[in-house]
């Protein structure tokens, strides 16, 4: 046997038996998965094909080479169909019924035409062996009809790779090169048979079954390389792409094998390609953020980018292998910011008092509860201060409500301007207002008292162009509260401090008076 043709017949058998194990994977790995069933079905006509052609070109009588040539035409027809089929399938396009009748009638038409040649000889006008090469070569003239086939088969492949092409514009980088192996597989043997069919290639040699070999080189670095069909098929990827809420998925080391857009979009600050990266690196900055990850415990995490709170809930799911041993985890994140914010506007309609925006009643007591809670744990001081409007009733008889509202108003923003961010501030109800200051003893809030006092006092309230002066009293009481004492209470203080109140308005009011466990004590400021 000439060198020449034992090396073609050699790459030949080598493609075709690449092309049967591909079928076998497919029919028992990809069979369920969008396209596989047609890859599958493809790639075994193909090497029936490539065998076919094989014994063709080994044939060194008319009568075999007829033979076999006819065994090709039993595959080769039906090939641009389920590749065309299998095409659609992967990018999520499902043709209507009709397609289909049209589709397998060119194919079915062409495998009539071919093997009753002999009739009309529309397919081939003559056949026969070379004599002026080093091995026998069939010599065949085409017929009309064969160019029906070769447009049909040119054309259902380039519809398949426009598509897959077309689809490859959608996605990311990881599944346009699996996109782009497959397409780089169908394209091969196209070019090739194009010399063929233009009487280029060498000996009159059908070059289409030769690069055979080399297409399913490209079709097995798309499956094995980049996973198509069974990884990540393009209908899995519209699905992980159009997600809500961000999905990563890390391996066992914690290196980033994969995301979907809506995770890039909430890792503020992270510009860079995430998959190979380590989440030690991605979340370097945030290190309270990737103490949460390692924990791998669902939770809630607030964080700040650029002076802006994100809300984030995230949960985890383990990526199980083969061996039901634990290869990944799987990393769900929901944006509740928006919701937070709601919350929080919720919350705070709830707990404040709508004319004064200091805490109402309900909420200053839950607060400073949860204030002397803390405090008992590990002891320390506690003072608290009530105040109101001296004569508060005078003054709506006097000027109208509207001057009382502003007279609370004016008593609210001077709270606001001697008040530390560790105070609570309230309205208890009508005129009365209480602060409670976690940390301060009787000596800190005696002088916060009077520094209100005095300001109120020195203070002029406009009322329709009319000046108006007001007074307050006010009633102090402090404690201190040594660990894991559970005798004092923010309703008894409360009412330690409005008893001090009381006193400061009978003893003439515009002055602070002290909560003493005897009694109450003297005034502390005066009318002065």
């Amino acid at each position: 046997m000439e060198q020449e043709l034992l090396n073609y017949a050699l790459i030949i058998m080598l493609g075709g038996l690449l092309s049967l194990g591909l079928s076998f994977y497919a029919l028992f790995r990809l069979y369920n998965t969008p396209g596989g069933v047609y890859y599958c079905v493809a790639t075994f006509l193909a090497s029936m094909f490539g065998f076919s052609y094989l014994f063709e070109l080994l044939s060194t009588t008319l009568k075999s080479t007829w033979f076999w040539l006819r065994a090709e035409y039993v595959f080769l027809p039906f090939i641009p169909a389920f590749t065309l089929l299998m095409c659609c399938a992967y990018v999520g396009y499902r043709p209507k019924r009709w397609m289909y009748g049209i589709l397998f009638a060119i194919p079915l038409s062409t495998v009539i035409m071919q093997h009753t040649n002999e009739l009309h000889h529309l397919y081939y006008t003559s056949l026969h062996l070379s004599t002026d090469t080093p091995f026998p070569v069939s010599r065949i003239e085409h017929g009309p009809y064969f160019y029906v086939h070769s447009i049909y088969l040119y054309v259902c492949l380039a519809i398949g790779v426009l598509l897959l092409i077309n689809q490859a514009r959608q996605v990311r980088l990881r599944f346009r090169l699996q996109i782009f192996a497959m397409v780089a597989g169908l394209l091969t043997p196209v070019i090739a048979s194009l010399f063929y069919v233009s009487g280029q290639s060498m000996y009159g040699i059908d070059l289409g079954p030769v690069f055979i070999s080399v297409s399913f080189i490209f079709h097995s670095i798309a499956l094995f390389r980049y996973r198509m069909f069974n990884v990540a098929p393009i209908a899995r990827d519209i699905v992980f792409e159009s997600m809500a809420d961000g999905v990563l998925v890390i391996n066992e080391n914690d290196v980033v094998v994969d995301y979907n857009h809506a995770m890039k979009e909430l890792m503020l600050g992270v510009t860079s390609n995430l998959i190979g990266r380590s989440m030690a690196d991605v979340l370097q900055d945030r290190p309270e953020l990737k103490e949460l990850v390692d924990a791998g415990q669902d939770c809630e995490y607030i964080g700040w980018y650029e002076n802006v709170r994100y809300c984030y809930r995230i949960r985890f799911s383990p990526v199980f292998g083969k061996n039901s041993a634990q290869v990944g985890r799987i990393i769900h994140v929901s944006d509740m910011t928006e919701q937070a914010n709601l919350q929080d506007q919720l919350q705070y309609l709830a707990d404040t008092d709508g004319h004064t925006r200091l805490f109402n009643k309900t909420a200053f007591m839950y607060r400073a509860q949860q204030e002397l809670d803390r405090i008992a744990r590990r002891g320390g001081h506690l003072s608290m201060i009530m105040f109101d409007i001296d004569e508060f009733k005078q003054v709506n008889d006097t000027f109208g409500h509207e001057a009382g509202d502003v007279a609370l108003l004016y008593l609210a923003e001077a709270v606001r301007e001697y008040a530390d961010d560790y105070m609570l501030a309230g309205r208890y109800g009508g005129d009365e207002f209480v602060l409670c200051m976690p940390g301060s003893d009787l000596d800190a809030a005696c002088e916060l008292a009077e520094k209100l006092r005095r300001h109120i006092t020195d203070g002029e309230i406009a009322v329709d162009h009319e000046r108006l002066c007001i007074t307050s009293s006010f009633g102090v009481t402090s404690v201190y509260i040594a660990p894991g004492e559970q005798e004092i209470s923010i309703p008894l203080l409360i009412r330690q401090a409005d008893q001090a109140l009381y006193a400061s308005k009978r003893s003439g009011r515009n002055r602070v008076q002290v909560y003493e466990e005897i009694g109450i004590s003297s005034e502390v400021g005066g009318a002065g």
